[in-house]
């Protein structure tokens, strides 16, 4: 008995969610082709364009923001590179080689607190300031299917006011239908004209904290480093010092443009010394007639034409392992990018035509946050669910941000579409194939 009542109940859900989608497909070629009217709201309409604003605004403050902190450990990395390639040349009889090290500690630290920080103050407030948005989209697109439904039991309310033989029984239980839609409709309308425009001034105060919170942790972390590098420079000074007779000299390199003097080349250096070791390039392209050659940009000396071509033909140890390291990295890169291409598009479009999807299955997506149906064409999602994704019947019955889909486990458990598909807000999902 209890099978029986499930399936009753199953039943009478698909007959409402058909008969409703139904109605609402009706209403809105009616409307589109000027037959029906339709309820407008400019100030409503007015308040949905200032959040979608807000909302395209906020996700690019997000995404540059997580650009911004990956740079900042992108930095970090490289500053602590920088340090420790310094400690491995600080040889052990040199003053200052402690304070150095305590020097490079300190600094590995501040790079550490200044990301830490970054991703307390703003990126965790930004990501709560988002999240109050795909809630608040998905009301809003069910508001337009409720204004829908209220036009819909309007005019058919009106239809049988004025129609030439009125059945009374069938004029009640239209007005009490009009009733009930308007009363959901309102419910919800009124509660989105009050939150949307608190949210949208609501804008100002989050950037102003936003901003503010990296700007000055910004400002203590420069004047933090600025002393650590003050110190660093007074250890370099004492080691100066104590090796004076050791200073390196930095000599003007001639340009590449200006004639030698006396429009002579000095002679090559042995073999074997760095300046004869030609210069090893990643990108073997053909060069044009006549360029000049790293390191035989002065003319050459009439006396030694052969031994300077030798020198720079010449091909290094130290030359071979490179041009064959970087030779060997590009199939890797293509191989990669490859499996990247089969496993984003082949796999996925192969998966389309299998017998245990549902038809005209076309992606899959996981719900990234917990969804309340609050009709009974909606799906009910728990984070975590995977949903198959298919196309709307008719096209004209989607709504901007639903698909239509059915969950994974309840597909694989029945196999039957008409039980188990509804539509979700597609902002509490994610795609994963």
């Amino acid at each position: 008995m209890a099978e029986m009542g499930s399936k009753g109940v199953t039943a009478g859900k698909i007959a409402s969610n058909v008969q409703k989608k139904l109605t609402r497909a009706q209403e809105k070629v009616l409307q589109k082709l000027g037959k029906a009217d339709e309820t407008k709201d400019e100030q409503f309409e007015q308040c949905v364009q200032n959040f979608n604003k807000q909302l395209t605004e906020g996700t690019r403050l997000q995404k540059d923001l997580r650009t911004y902190l990956a740079s900042v450990k992108a930095m970090h990395e490289a500053s602590k590179k920088l340090n420790e390639c310094l400690q491995e040349v600080y040889e052990p009889d040199w003053p200052g080689r402690d304070e150095a090290s305590k020097i490079a500690e300190n600094n590995d630290l501040l790079w550490m607190d200044y990301h830490q920080k970054l991703v307390d103050q703003a990126l965790l407030t930004m990501d709560t300031y988002l999240g109050q948005f795909p809630d608040i989209k998905s009301r809003i697109a069910k508001r337009g299917r409720k204004l829908v439904d209220y036009d819909s039991a309007r005019h058919h309310y009106e239809s049988l006011q004025t129609a030439k033989k009125k059945d009374e029984a069938k004029i009640a239980k239209a007005e009490e239908e009009l009733i009930k839609a308007q009363k959901v409709f309102e419910e919800m309308n009124v509660d989105l004209q009050e939150e949307l425009p608190s949210l949208w001034n609501s804008r100002v105060g989050f950037y102003v904290n936003t901003f503010q919170s990296i700007a000055g942790l910004e400002e203590n972390f420069h004047k933090e480093m600025s002393k650590l590098n003050q110190n660093l420079n007074d250890v370099l000074i004492s080691l100066e010092k104590q090796h004076g007779s050791n200073t390196f000299t930095v000599k003007a390199q001639p340009s590449d443009n200006a004639p030698a003097k006396g429009n002579k080349s000095p002679s090559p250096p042995p073999d074997g010394s760095p300046a004869a070791t030609p210069e090893i390039r990643v990108n073997h392209e053909p060069e044009p007639a006549g360029a000049a050659t790293p390191g035989a940009a002065l003319p050459k000396s009439p006396s030694q034409p052969a031994e300077a071509s030798e020198a720079a033909g010449a091909q290094e140890p130290g030359e071979t392992t490179a041009s064959e390291a970087a030779s060997s990295s590009l199939p890797a890169v293509v191989v990669e990018t490859f499996s990247a291409t089969v496993n984003g598009t082949v796999e996925s479009g192969s998966g389309a035509g299998r017998l245990d999807l549902p038809p005209g299955f076309m992606f899959k997506v996981q719900a990234q946050h917990d969804y309340t149906a609050t009709d009974t064409d909606e799906l009910q999602l728990k984070a975590g669910d995977v949903v198959l994704v298919i196309p709307f019947q008719n096209p004209e019955e989607q709504d901007e941000g639903w698909l239509m889909g059915v969950k994974e486990s309840d597909w694989n458990q029945h196999k039957e579409l008409e039980k188990c598909r509804g539509v979700f807000p597609e902002n509490f999902t994610e795609r994963v194939q």
